[in-house]
């Protein structure tokens, strides 16, 4: 699994669909605390910083334009720096504070792009708007829960063909 991986999942997943309306876990009531448990600390600012990088994020993986500024503004004043030790090279984070969150975020994206090319997807339900990374050995996850999205297509699609076959 690609370092960050459930952080990135974690945000991109933060607009899901409840009951056919759009919720938005980024915004409003509960926000700050939710991006503490991820290990921020919860600021408007914060929490502006990450709708921008989930949106654009969704934009991208869905392969629509989309302004990449506010990535590369994330980048900015980040760096990696290299540390080694006996058990060979690690990269630290220097960043301040209250954009680490949003440069992991970022960071996470890249590595699954490169590392898992292609397996980074949003569901196939398009009432959906949830993302999953693919691990599986063939590489055909469609949908973010086989147990939510995956059954609920399936039997449409069931319902469909069996209408038509009457």
């Amino acid at each position: 699994m690609v370092e960050d991986e459930d952080l990135l999942l974690a945000v991109l997943n933060s607009a899901p669909v409840i009951d056919g309306r759009p919720a938005d876990v980024l915004s409003g009531e509960g926000a700050g605390e939710w991006i503490r448990a991820l290990g921020g600390g919860g600021t408007r600012e914060e929490c502006g910083r990450l709708r921008l990088i989930r949106d654009t994020l969704h934009q991208l993986i869905r392969g629509a334009p989309a302004d990449i500024g506010g990535l590369a503004t994330a980048l900015d004043r980040a760096r990696l720096r290299p540390a080694v030790s006996a058990e060979g090279v690690s990269w630290q984070l220097e960043t301040a504070p209250e954009e680490a969150l949003a440069v992991r975020v970022v960071l996470a994206w890249s590595r699954v792009t490169a590392e898992l090319p292609r397996r980074l997807r949003a569901c196939a339900n398009e009432e959906c708007n949830l993302f999953l990374v693919d691990h599986s050995r063939p590489g055909t996850a469609r949908w973010c829960s086989m147990a939510a999205c995956g059954n609920r297509m399936k039997a449409r699609t069931h319902a469909r063909k069996r209408r038509f076959e009457d």
